[in-house]
């Protein structure tokens, strides 16, 4: 039955009067999530075809894509104080009535952005909660820290997932942003080379119920899951403790003077401040030197405080850095879930992983960073998940760290 709610709910506060849980185990129990208002607007982007994208080799390019989503939404906004989730090739965000109209022109500015500057075709839709209950689904939010000064918004209900598939059947749209809107994407920074894994291989993990999220059976096939990362030395953290490694030149310069380049500034002029800007960072980041507000040690340990490697968005999403056996008993563990009809499942595994950050002050420690595998990730995770819907279920994928084929799992 779909839970409506309360109208003294439905205003501004409502999710900054949300309870946090400190425990990830919350992100798997059904009553850690409230309503969202029938006011609110859903709001969620993804690239089209990025499993050609990533094909190609533009995994950062696809990342930041759906990262850019949630960057000009907050500089909209101006705050990153609303619900929010980052899904590899894409994202998806609420909020509340007062805030739709600034939302709605920030995500059509960037779809038009990734369209003219990572030559990427970025979907996107908006839609209110209460149309999503009038299809039946439903859309519930919980808030689980990451860290003591960050926490990232958990959804559950299928609205998000039901809105995905209107989307991309084309019932769901988005107005066109006027010609020349550009985002405000303002503190987005996608600089880091990929992250080595350490134990054995980088694992994308995608787990989604065959019906009710809050099914005892969906919740313990979860917590099982859950259980067996817990194993891996620092749970499956796959960012560093001393956080990735900083090198000159960086990793993704072009993305980032793309990212940043001015009205009426060539990118060869953007590069050019771009490398000078990351040449700067780097030299604190390496030597620890403080300047001003800026405190590199403490910047390097909240970044890796503040990684989002585990969510729940109508389903389990996780980035695991962990043996290939670990692997292999997650993935035999899913496999007698979707056996007995409890879940589905999709699964990649890669050498690597990726980080793209959201710093609105990098003397300020909210800040927050998004985890993906380095080879695909969620993006072909969740293909590997469409084809068995698609077709007979499928073989349990190879352990190989340095990766199968794209879309395995």
């Amino acid at each position: 039955m779909v839970e409506h709610a309360p109208a003294a709910a439905t205003t501004a506060r409502f999710y900054a009067a949300l309870p946090v849980a400190q425990s990830f185990d919350a992100a798997v129990a059904a009553d850690s999530y409230a309503p969202l208002p029938d006011d609110w607007v859903l709001g969620l982007a993804d690239v089209v075809t990025s499993t050609l994208a990533l094909e190609a080799g533009r995994y950062k390019a696809v990342n930041t894509a759906g990262a850019a989503v949630i960057s000009a939404v907050s500089n909209a906004l101006g705050t990153l104080d609303f619900p929010f989730v980052f899904t590899g090739d894409g994202a998806s965000f609420a909020v509340a009535p007062g805030d739709a109209a600034k939302a709605t022109q920030a995500l059509a500015a960037t779809v038009s952005w990734v369209g003219s500057e990572l030559a990427l075709d970025l979907r996107g839709a908006v839609v209110p909660v209460a149309a999503v209950r009038t299809a039946g689904a439903d859309l519930r939010v919980a808030r689980v820290a990451a860290s003591a000064n960050v926490d990232y918004a958990m959804f559950t209900g299928g609205g998000r997932d039901w809105a995905e598939r209107e989307m991309k059947a084309g019932r769901l749209s988005l107005p066109r942003a006027p010609r020349g809107a550009r985002p405000d994407l303002t503190g987005l920074t996608c600089r880091f080379r990929p992250i080595a894994a350490a134990h054995g291989t980088v694992l994308s993990v995608i787990v989604k119920p065959v019906g009710d999220a809050g099914s005892p059976d969906f919740v313990r096939a979860c917590s099982d899951v859950l259980a067996l990362a817990e194993t891996a030395p620092r749970g499956g953290h796959p960012v560093p403790v001393g956080g990735p490694q900083h090198r000159w030149p960086p990793g993704g310069l072009d993305i980032e003077a793309r990212l940043h380049r001015g009205l009426g500034r060539s990118l060869a002029e953007s590069r050019f401040r771009t490398a000078l800007r990351a040449l700067v960072n780097t030299f604190f980041l390496r030597t620890g030197r403080t300047v001003g507000d800026f405190v590199p040690d403490a910047y390097r340990r909240q970044l890796v405080e503040n990684s989002d490697f585990r969510k729940f968005d109508d389903g389990l999403l996780m980035t695991l850095d962990c043996s290939v056996d670990t692997a292999d008993a997650i993935a035999a563990r899913l496999a007698d879930a979707e056996r007995a009809g409890h879940a589905r499942h999709g699964l990649h595994r890669q050498a690597e992983a990726l980080v793209t950050c959201i710093v609105p002050s990098a003397s300020r420690p909210d800040h927050v960073h998004f985890v993906d595998g380095a080879a695909g990730g969620y993006a072909v995770a969740a293909a590997a998940l469409k084809r068995k819907e698609a077709g007979p279920p499928a073989a349990l994928p190879q352990a190989s760290a340095g990766g199968p084929a794209l879309g395995a799992g």
